[in-house]
């Protein structure tokens, strides 16, 4: 079975949610995933219910509000949160709840969570993907470690994961080194791309150092058959036309380095 091929609602911002579903349909891509973010249409099962089965797109994932700008987002209990991405996922039809690890600061929930985890997936049935993050650096030569109990899922016993390729290339890591690592625990992929810069550049996947196409064609060596969903930025896209050709592009990488055929 192929990946599915999906287009994050967050690559569309300040478009909303339902811009996504749109886009979606309307260039070919196979599933989206929901951001739950600040766009309270997003926070709605019921909507996002609604524009999936008006457009005929599939949700392939919830990702949970575990961001900084989201920490408000249905209360501010992390293990709350978590429940009602579960939820969400359910009743839409989605099969992954993306997750980011804790916080430093939130040392309560990160001193359970890797058994909090596996203890939801028991519960609801749900794959919690534990997406990779990076050090927060100050300076070109040093790394703060803002993450517990780290950064990288593939340190840790988590029976879902997650790579983002953006967030990948700000910690300077191998992904392929990271899949084969995970294993069949990766589940989810974030398809973008990096400079290696320090900042979360999400790029439009080949504009960036790292080798988005390799990875890609390694994964299907591998037999992967999880999500592959394009996260990118195109928040400064001059109009549409410019945020269109950019969802184009990513689609076309996607299944050209992928060898899926385009429908």
């Amino acid at each position: 079975m192929a990946p599915l091929i999906g287009l994050s609602t967050a690559s569309v911002y300040p478009e909303s949610t339902a811009h996504a579903f749109g886009w979606a349909a309307r260039l070919g891509y196979d599933a989206v995933e929901v951001m739950v973010g600040i766009d309270t249409l997003s926070q709605e099962v019921d909507a996002v219910r609604k524009l999936s089965e008006h457009h005929e797109v599939p949700i392939c994932a919830v990702h949970a509000p575990c961001l900084l700008f989201t920490q408000r987002v249905w209360g501010t209990d992390p293990w709350v949160k978590l429940e009602r991405s579960a939820e969400m996922a359910e009743a839409v039809g989605a099969d992954v709840v993306v997750v980011h690890p804790p916080f430093r600061w939130q040392k309560d929930y990160a001193a359970g969570f890797v058994e909090g985890i596996a203890s939801l997936e028991a519960r609801t049935g749900i794959a919690f993907a534990v997406e990779n993050m990076y050090p927060w650096r100050a300076s070109s030569r040093r790394g703060m470690e803002m993450y517990l109990p780290g950064w990288d899922p593939s340190a840790e016993d988590y029976a879902h994961t997650t790579i983002d390729l953006s967030h990948a290339a700000i910690a300077r890591s191998d992904v392929v080194a990271m899949a084969d690592r995970m294993g069949a625990s990766l589940r989810h992929v974030h398809l973008t791309d990096g400079t290696g810069s320090g900042r979360d550049e999400h790029l439009v996947p080949g504009r960036g150092v790292m080798d988005a196409g390799g990875f890609l064609r390694h994964l299907a060596g591998t037999g992967f058959t999880g999500h592959v969903v394009l996260e990118i930025n195109t928040r400064r896209a001059a109009d549409r036309a410019e945020r269109e050709a950019d969802l184009v592009e990513s689609l076309e990488f996607a299944r050209a380095h992928l060898a899926v055929a385009t429908p």
